[in-house]
């Protein structure tokens, strides 16, 4: 199984002696102590957004993203933004807020640049979220309303969550713990797949193209599908064919493991 590359928002430069020696370009450029850029040593940076209606839609480039329900009226958004560039700018990042769609832009230009982001988003109780990043991971925690959160490259993850999840990833793994959602759709191009549920779902649906499954659900009877074309299959939980909990998992070139573990059966 390959693994999924990680994710990166600009190049990196690496130390030689003294001197740093950062990429080809159209001359031979030695740059001193060139290092990476670090988001989390950033000066954080506000800014609320109203919102009307109860869907919020992210479209978000080149950052992480922390989403978190809190009791607020508006979207409350706090970011950490590092970079550098050589023969360029780097420009600052942009946010702003139309018929209900948060955009997020971080640009590193230069020939050589490297550049780190994150954004942690608070959302009003009870909103749900559409989030679409394009290169970093998505991370949600403690939401009761449905989250459809995706990342083109990077991992997501969803944690303690009660509404229906939709995860995808093209890059990335997924992880999905301690939720206690009755539906649950997870799925990555690349990238291990990994559901833990808290309560007994109605239905799990996982896939993967390149990685493995696992699968941990309270101990009841299911109705099992599960299939990988290159890869070995363990499903140890009770099944029945009439069974209203559907567990549905495919991986073409990974394992897949369904199993028992602890939490409330209904």
């Amino acid at each position: 199984m390959t693994p999924p590359a990680p994710s990166r928002t600009g190049a990196r430069c690496t130390p030689r002696r003294s001197l740093a020696v950062c990429g080809a370009v159209a001359l031979t450029l030695s740059v001193a102590g060139c290092g990476g850029a670090a988001a989390d040593d950033a000066k954080p940076e506000k800014r609320s957004f109203a919102l009307a209606g109860r869907t919020l839609t992210i479209d978000s480039r080149n950052s992480d993203l922390v989403l978190v329900p809190a009791d607020v009226r508006e979207v409350q958004v706090t970011r950490w933004f590092d970079g550098w560039s050589v023969f360029g700018t780097v420009d600052r990042p942009t946010w702003s807020m139309h018929d209900g769609t948060l955009s997020l832009r971080v640009e590193c230009g230069g020939l050589i640049s490297n550049c780190a982001a994150r954004h942690e988003i608070r959302v009003p109780r009870g909103v749900e979220v559409r989030a679409s990043e394009s290169n970093g991971s998505v991370r949600a925690s403690g939401f009761s309303a449905r989250l459809r959160l995706s990342s083109n490259n990077g991992d997501v993850s969803v944690h303690g969550s009660s509404g229906p999840l939709g995860l995808r990833t093209h890059n990335g793994g997924i992880d999905a713990t301690g939720n206690t959602a009755r539906r649950i759709s997870a799925e990555s191009a690349n990238g291990d797949v990994r559901v833990s549920a808290a309560r007994t779902p109605d239905r799990v649906t996982a896939r993967t193209e390149n990685g493995d499954i696992t699968l941990t659900v309270p101990d009841t009877s299911y109705r099992v599908t599960a299939a990988g074309r290159n890869g070995g299959v363990s499903v140890d939980v009770p099944r029945a064919d009439r069974s209203r909990h559907v567990l549905d998992a495919h991986s073409a070139n990974g394992g897949i493991t369904v199993r028992a573990g602890d939490g409330p059966s209904r």
